[in-house]
C-alpha cells in the first residue's frame, strides 16, 4: 500500500523558499496530516516487518527511530530551521543505537536515500575494525564485491586517514579500505518512488542486501 500522497513532496517543495517558522506554523496541520503522521505509520510498518524475522526489533516504536524535522542551527551558518526531508533509523535501539544494524533512510523532494554501514566510530573500535579487515581481507572483499551489494550500493564510502598504525600498512597496500575511518554505503532513488505502493519492499530489500556488510562490522565491534 502507498503511505504517502503527492502533498508529502509538495510540502517540502513549498517549504524550500519559505523555510521559516511563520510559514511552517500556517502549514503545521498540513505537515502533521501529510508528512508527520504518514511517516510515523510507515516507520511503524517497517519495524513490524523487520521484527517478524528478528526479535531484536521487538518492542521498538516509531518514535524511537524518527529524527526531528528541526535542524540544529547552533553551530551552523545556515539558520533555516527545518530539514528538507524526514529521516529515521530502524535499528534495535532506534536513534540510541551505536550501529545502523538495520536501515537508515531519508525521504524528501530531491531523493530517497537508504544507508548502512559505519559512520561514527571511536578510536578503539576504529582500530578493531581495521585490524579485523587486515586479518580477514578476502572475507571483507567478498562481502563488498558481492554482485547484489554492488548493484544496490556501488561501493563503500567514507573519509580516510593518511596515516595508520605501522602494523597495518602492509595489509593496507592490498586492501586500501583499511585507511578508511568510515565505511558506509547508500543507494539513491528518484523521489517519485516515495509515492509508490512498494516503497516498503524497496527499503526492506536495501536492508537485506546490506545485512552481510553489517554483520561483518558487528562481528568485530559488537555494535548494539
Amino acid at each position: 500500500m502507498a503511505f504517502f500522497k503527492q502533498d508529502f513532496l509538495d510540502f517540502f517543495i513549498e517549504l524550500a523558499p519559505n523555510n521559516h517558522k511563520d510559514w511552517f506554523d500556517v502549514n503545521r496541520k498540513r505537515y502533521e496530516e501529510n508528512v508527520r503522521e504518514p511517516f510515523k505509520a510507515f516507520v511503524a510498518h517497517l519495524i513490524a516487518e523487520v521484527a517478524k524475522k528478528d526479535k531484536a526489533f521487538d518492542g521498538l516504536e516509531a518514535k524511537d527511530c524518527i529524527f526531528r524535522i528541526n535542524r540544529d542551527i547552533r553551530f551552523s551558518k545556515d539558520k533555516t530551521p527545518y530539514k528538507m526531508m524526514v529521516s529515521a533509523v530502524v535499528a534495535p535501539k532506534g536513534k540510541k543505537s551505536k550501529a545502523v544494524n538495520g536501515v537508515y533512510f531519508e525521504l524528501g523532494p530531491e531523493y530517497l536515500r537508504v544507508y548502512g554501514g559505519v559512520y561514527e566510530i571511536d578510536k578503539e573500535d576504529l582500530l578493531t575494525v581495521r585490524e579485523g579487515i587486515a586479518e580477514n581481507p578476502e572475507k571483507f572483499k567478498k562481502v563488498y564485491s558481492n554482485d547484489a551489494f554492488v548493484k544496490m550500493y556501488g561501493s563503500l564510502q567514507g573519509d580516510k586517514n593518511k596515516i595508520i598504525p605501522k602494523h597495518l600498512k602492509e595489509a593496507a597496500e592490498k586492501e586500501p579500505l583499511i585507511y578508511n575511518k568510515q565505511w558506509y554505503f547508500y543507494s539513491e532513488f528518484e523521489p517519485e518512488v516515495i509515492l509508490r505502493d512498494d516503497l516498503d519492499k524497496l527499503i526492506l530489500d536495501c536492508f537485506e542486501v546490506g545485512k552481510p556488510m553489517e554483520k561483518f562490522f558487528n562481528d568485530l565491534i559488537k555494535r548494539q
